[in-house]
């Protein structure tokens, strides 16, 4: 039988509870929007327009005429300016300095809306135990991709004019797991409805799921690099075949599924073929063996959401990549994926309640 002081001890815990889970929403809508100007900012070849990595002072912009130039002037020695934008002038300078400037700019920021209230939460005693460790997790894992970015930037300022895919690919994939770290301990805070799941290996399926989901845009994020959309812009035939030519051209073989823009485009494809074909099968056996199940409903909306996506996909592959089209894409990957993480975090049930916390 539970006492007054029990009672009131649950109630103080499930309003921390959603406090954080407040916070860790606005994260996650911050890290979405994050993913989406870094998207714009590749689309538009904008992220070597910074050529310095400067974590303090580079949070404020060129403020007069004469920085400008500085920053121009710093731009013109790279390759990129000399190979494919010798005639730029410092209005078109501008134009792409604030994509990247914003895209740094929102990352700082994110820093400081994690941070901080992680900061207050814990003096406060708000932070349940079991949730400490990996929250200061996500905080490293978040301080180590800035590096990762500059790092990713440094590649295309000496002998490229764009930065290398294994980079890039690396950076996105950071990004993933930090929004997939957030939304997995939000997921366990948010309460559950009871319901079994539809087979004892349901969970396995939906982890897959969401491993596939990240899988897919590793392989989106070498197309990026590689502009590997902006050739074979045809559907459902690749060159002419289902199964295109000169597909290991390179040596080794394995080289060509990092290098071959064909074959990187072609793998993407196929990666694509494979999700779908996983998160229908999965929503076919939960409909059948659990049909009014709160997995069944939530394998519906995946499928839902991995069809959209798909489409989205082919139309920006037809389309030869316009900005608004290859956003939307990446935009549609990461909603993918977080609903793949939320949905293989609902077999878990929410974490278990911890009433021993500071009251307040």
């Amino acid at each position: 039988m539970m006492t007054q002081e029990t009672t009131r001890d649950i109630d103080i815990a499930s309003r921390h509870r959603r406090q954080i889970r407040i916070w860790l929403g606005v994260v996650v809508f911050a890290l979405f929007a994050l993913v989406l100007v870094g998207g714009a900012t590749r689309l538009t070849e904008s992220g070597l327009s910074i050529t310095e990595w400067k974590p303090i002072h580079g949070v404020v912009p060129p403020l007069s005429q004469a920085e400008w130039e500085e920053e121009f002037t710093l731009y013109k020695q790279i390759p990129q300016y000399a190979q494919m934008n010798s005639d730029m002038t410092i209005d078109g300078f501008k134009t792409i300095f604030w994509w990247e400037w914003a895209h740094r700019a929102l990352a700082r920021s994110i820093g400081v809306i994690f941070a901080l209230p992680l900061a207050v939460f814990w003096a406060t005693g708000r932070i349940e135990r079991r949730q400490k460790l990996p929250l200061l997790g996500i905080l490293a894992l978040g301080g180590f991709q800035g590096f990762v970015g500059w790092w990713m930037v440094s590649s295309g300022l000496v002998n490229r004019t764009d930065v290398s895919q294994y980079r890039l690919a690396t950076h996105l994939i950071i990004a993933c797991l930090i929004f997939s770290a957030c939304l997995w301990i939000l997921r366990g805070l948010t309460p559950h409805r009871d319901a079994a799941p539809p087979t004892r290996y349901s969970y396995v399926v939906a982890g897959a799921i969401a491993f596939m989901a990240l899988v897919q845009i590793y392989l989106g994020a070498l197309v990026a690099g590689l502009d590997a959309g902006l050739s074979y812009n045809t559907w459902p035939l690749m060159d002419g075949a289902l199964i295109p030519g000169d597909l290991f051209l390179q040596s080794p073989a394995w080289l060509n599924l990092f290098e071959n823009p064909k074959t990187v485009q072609f793998v993407h494809r196929c990666g694509a073929y494979l999700l779908l074909a996983m998160v229908l099968g999965h929503m076919i056996a939960n409909l059948r063996l659990a049909p009014r199940s709160t997995h069944a409903r939530r394998a519906v909306v995946l499928a839902a959401l991995v069809l959209v996506q798909a489409s989205i996909g082919i139309m920006t592959l037809l389309l030869q990549v316009p900005i608004g089209w290859g956003v939307a894409h990446q935009g549609g990957a990461l909603v993918v994926l977080g609903f793949a993480i939320a949905h293989f975090r609902g077999f878990f049930g929410a974490y278990p309640l911890e009433t021993d916390v500071v009251r307040g």
